[in-house]
């Protein structure tokens, strides 16, 4: 049976009338703030757009002044906006529904689990399920935080319609309500007038985790958990979904990135956090009014209570009260010592020793026939630590790797060891790179030769890395990605940085190296490069320290602006398809992070269908992908969206997984040729227009708004790399949104 997706079930009769309202209320509120003659085309407008009559609408939008075309496509910008809106509180409301009664749906958790269960490796593929949305600053978010805000509120509102309709609520109430917000939305600046820094997008996007993240990643785990074990399967450990994070460790190309942003990321996201947990143990404070009259109490919550500074007469029975606000305070006393560096005891030195309280207390409840009690919000409190530790979210960190060369050749020739480093061939590279990593203990950059600004710069990065790992656990930073990798060089000279800071060594490493594979050539050649580094000796024990896994990230927007959208999308599937084989030739695990942004030009489309698309046996228990600028809005703005597109992803992976048929070898190979046949005709003749043709780049400046998109206060990364002479320099996120904002879908 055909499941259908969710976004597919909507009430058309309710989003009619919230879509009535809503035009109504704009109208009114535009023609309060208009001239009676502006107001009047504004509606002229609309009517010769349903008719189709271009003409009569190019007539009076040359007729327009500045002012009003300001304010009139200010109307036009936020009647869509609205729209959007009430099709999100219809979807938030299905979501809900169709879980409440039972109704299946494509992706649907439950059904999911159940198919799964069947495999007699199921509880293996549960598990080590891993699934990571990597939220990243990527500049695509055009809306300020003020308006998403705004928005918020009527969505708020909108949820709230169908208990209008009822006469739950009044009426007139929401309805003035409704009718306020739009007005301040009208009267607001849609973006931004300032370049927003790296701290802004740090803060910004923590209010996601407030709004929907924590909620929905952990009622997600105990739904997850909860479904296996009616199975027989008892997934004590497992954590489908965790979090990643790229701002405030991604370098590429951004200046504004430095070791200072890096700490500011991962201290935020620490409090944060400890924020939500002191919010956690605070309300289990006063729920847990249990009295030692009536219940027995463990001699582990016995000795938490006893050492809490919570001595009023009226809790000397409370034992489990007090246990709790003794952990509350070992939780205030630990976000001071990471926060605001000043050491008070008690306080946790690691997530263990937090877990170790809580699950002392439930092991009590437990004992004494309180199983109840822990469900709720005692649950979500476990499963949050279980995910989100100290950290919140692994902190990627990513540099380029003609930086990493840079510098790597400064310490080699600072340390009299090679003097011109980049001149050397590849394999004269790899020789240096690996006697430094095998045999020579030193700390290239100890010597007391003058350092460039750059190398500095970069030291102090990898240092605060090693310093926050050692304060907030390994997690807290688990992956270093080299931009434009194409040699093995590029992953040892990344491994050399590391060494001067400890964090790898030639028995173990404390991070894992990345490659990115961005542009065609890079992907077609990404077999060779990979099955040299991972016939090295010293590789492979890098690897085993990271549990036999090697991460490989793949590069959508780059390869489709370097190939065209085909050549991207073919030469991404059969890369896939080389670097599972060569891991299973190593006996490795590799594993994919998959860099793919909203739109279809940069790798976006459905979530579902993208991941269940991957090459057969390419997902190997985990999968990381980047949500990108107004993807995170989009899909995690609330907690019911959050909620469904977490389970999309999950649902998706496990599906994949476990799908191991496949097609007639010999037919499969027919396909394949042709497809390399159509794919290197469509690759020339991409090549041949964007790069080849002088008038191109003339062309694409003239008839496309990248120059004004490239001074847009969307992000703090510049737009380009370097300064803009040619295509080739250009980001892939400024070239797709030129195009797509000229109507012309090019990528």
């Amino acid at each position: 049976m055909s499941l259908q997706k969710l976004e597919n079930y909507n009430n058309k009769e309710v989003i009619k009338e919230e879509v009535t309202i809503l035009t109504d209320l704009l109208e009114e509120v535009t023609k309060n703030m208009l001239s009676p003659e502006t107001f009047e085309k504004i509606i002229a407008l609309k009517e010769l757009a349903a008719a189709g009559n271009y003409e009569g609408l190019n007539e009076i939008v040359q007729s327009l002044s500045n002012k009003e075309m300001s304010y009139i496509s200010r109307y036009f910008s936020i009647l869509p906006l609205l729209i959007n809106i009430s099709e999100d509180v219809d979807l938030a409301f299905e979501i809900n529904y169709q879980n409440n009664v039972g109704q299946d749906y494509l992706g649907k958790l439950s059904t999911t689990i159940d198919l799964v269960s069947e495999k007699e490796n199921a509880a293996e593929i549960l598990e080590h399920l891993n699934v990571v949305p990597v939220l990243t600053a990527h500049p695509t978010q055009v809306q300020r935080t003020t308006m998403l805000d705004l928005t918020n509120h009527i969505h708020v509102l909108l949820r709230k319609y169908r208990d209008v309709r009822m006469g739950l609520l009044n009426e007139q109430k929401w309805h003035n309500n409704l009718r306020r917000y739009i007005e301040i939305i009208m009267r607001t600046d849609m973006i931004r007038e300032k370049k927003l820094k790296v701290t802004n997008e740090i803060t910004n996007v923590m209010e996601y985790y407030n709004s929907s993240f924590l909620q929905a990643v952990t009622n997600l785990t105990e739904e997850y958990k909860r479904l296996a074990k009616q199975h027989g399967i008892d997934l004590k450990n497992s954590t489908p979904i965790t979090m990643g994070m790229w701002i405030g460790g991604d370098r590429d190309g951004n200046p504004y990135v430095t070791a200072d942003t890096l700490k500011k990321s991962a201290l935020t996201q620490c409090e944060v956090i400890m924020n939500y947990y002191d919010t956690k143990v605070a309300n289990l404070y006063r729920e847990f009014s249990l009295s030692t009259g009536i219940v027995k109490v463990s001699e582990a919550v016995q000795e938490m209570a006893y050492l809490s500074e919570d001595n009023s007469i009226y809790r000397e029975k409370e034992l489990y009260r007090r246990a709790f606000y003794y952990i509350q305070t070992k939780l205030k006393n630990t976000k001071t010592y990471f926060i605001d560096q000043i050491k008070t005891e008690p306080h946790y030195h690691k997530i263990e020793e937090f877990k170790h309280d809580l699950l002392a207390i439930k092991q009590s409840l437990l004992e004494n026939k309180g199983e109840a009690m822990i469900s709720g919000e005692f649950t979500e409190l476990l499963q949050a630590v279980e995910v989100f530790g100290f950290y919140l979210a692994s902190i990627d960190m990513r540099q380029d790797s003609s930086v990493h060369e840079v510098c790597v050749a400064e310490l080699l020739a600072s340390a009299g060891i090679v003097e011109h480093y980049s001149e050397l061939s590849e394999d004269e590279k790899c020789h240096v790179l690996l006697n430094e990593l095998l045999y020579d203990p030193r700390i290239l950059s100890a010597t007391h030769a003058k350092k460039s600004a750059l190398l500095q710069k970069e030291l102090e990065i990898f240092q605060t890395a090693r310093e926050l790992k050692d304060k907030l656990g390994d997690a807290v930073i688990k992956q270093t990605i080299i931009s434009h990798a194409t040699s093995v060089s590029d992953l040892l000279e990344l491994a050399v940085m590391h060494k001067e800071v400890g964090l790898i060594d030639k028995e173990f490493a404390r991070v894992q190296i990345v490659p990115l594979f961005e542009t065609i050539e890079d992907l077609d050649n990404s077999y060779d490069t990979m099955k040299k580094y991972l016939s090295l000796p010293i590789a492979q024990k890098w690897i085993a320290s990271n549990n036999n896994y090697q991460e490989i990230m793949l590069g959508y927007s780059d390869s489709n602006k370097d190939g065209g959208y085909l050549s991207s999308c073919w030469t991404l599937y059969k890369a896939q398809q080389q670097l599972t084989a060569i891991g299973d030739e190593f006996g490795i695990k590799i594993t994919f992070f998959h860099g793919r942004g909203g739109t279809v030009g940069r790798g976006g489309g459905p979530t579902y269908e993208a991941i269940t698309s991957q090459p057969l046996r390419s997902i190997n228990d985990r999968i990381r992908l980047t949500e990108q600028g107004e993807v995170i809005g989009n899909k995690y703005g609330n907690k019911d969206a959050a909620y469904y597109n977490l389970e999309m992803l999950v649902s998706a992976t496990i599906n994949r997984m476990i799908t191991k048929k496949k097609s007639d070898t010999s037919t499969s190979n027919r396909y394949e040729h042709i497809m390399d046949q159509v794919v290197e005709r469509s690759y020339q003749i991409y090549r041949d227009l964007v790069f080849g043709n002088e008038h191109f780049y003339d062309y694409f400046f003239e008839s496309s708004p990248i120059k004004a998109i490239s001074s847009f206060n969307i992000g703090s990364r510049p737009a380009a790399r370097k300064t803009i002479t040619e295509i080739g320099g250009l980001r892939a996120i400024p070239w797709v949104f030129s195009w797509s904002q000229s109507r012309v879908m090019f990528p």
